[in-house]
């Protein structure tokens, strides 16, 4: 599974012992749909049905928001 993530920060995320779940853990986002970022906060679960191969847009980066399938990824630059 794809998808296209829009960000907007410019530097790092400095992390410290608050951020950490109540196991010590961290836990980082991976799928770039987390409103907790770079956190994960479980949005990951809306993108289960994902079909391996195809790359996917969610509206706004809202996991629950409307997803589409994107043919092509055309860049700026391109």
């Amino acid at each position: 599974m794809a998808r296209e993530i829009t960000h907007d920060a410019k530097g790092p995320a400095v992390l410290d012992e608050s951020d950490a779940g109540d196991d010590g853990a961290l836990y980082v986002c991976q799928c770039g749909l987390s409103d907790s970022k770079p956190l994960c906060d479980g949005s990951h679960k809306a993108a289960a049905d994902e079909t391996d191969g195809v790359v996917y847009k969610y509206a706004g980066d809202d996991p629950d928001g409307e997803r589409r399938e994107i043919e092509e990824i055309r860049y700026a630059d391109d």
